[in-house]
């Protein structure tokens, strides 16, 4: 069945930068749309990044826009997270997602829209 793995976590401090990868295996994802989405202790899950099948639509929550650069290579069956300029806030586990099918262009923030998800990697961002 389909799995999804993430890497790519750990302790970094307030302004550094991380690159998660989320790797796929069990299906072709090139006609899917992946995204990550983040929990923090206490708090509930949160859209953080989205990509369509041809990597041309992303998508971003506001808090992220501008740091946060969201990326897939179909051939790897692998999406990334290029995170700059962290910040304290941004401390939370974060998980990959993808569809089981292409649905479409809308909601991508949705996580009702996904089907198979990841394990999560932590990130924690010191001041």
């Amino acid at each position: 069945q389909v799995q999804l793995g993430e890497s790519g976590g750990g302790l970094v401090q307030a302004g550094g930068s991380l690159r998660l990868s989320c790797a796929a295996s069990g299906r072709t994802f090139s006609s899917n749309a992946m995204a990550w989405f983040r929990q923090a202790p206490g708090k509930e899950r949160e859209f953080v990044a989205a990509i369509n099948w041809s990597g041309i639509i992303t998508k971003y929550a506001d808090s992220v826009k501008g740091r946060f650069t969201i990326s897939r290579d179909s051939a790897k069956n692998t999406v990334y997270l290029q995170m700059n300029s962290l910040k304290p806030e941004d401390t939370a586990v974060y998980y990959c997602a993808a569809e089981s099918y292409n649905r479409g262009v809308y909601a991508y923030h949705a996580a009702e829209r996904y089907d198979y998800w990841g394990q999560g990697t932590q990130v924690t961002v010191s001041s």
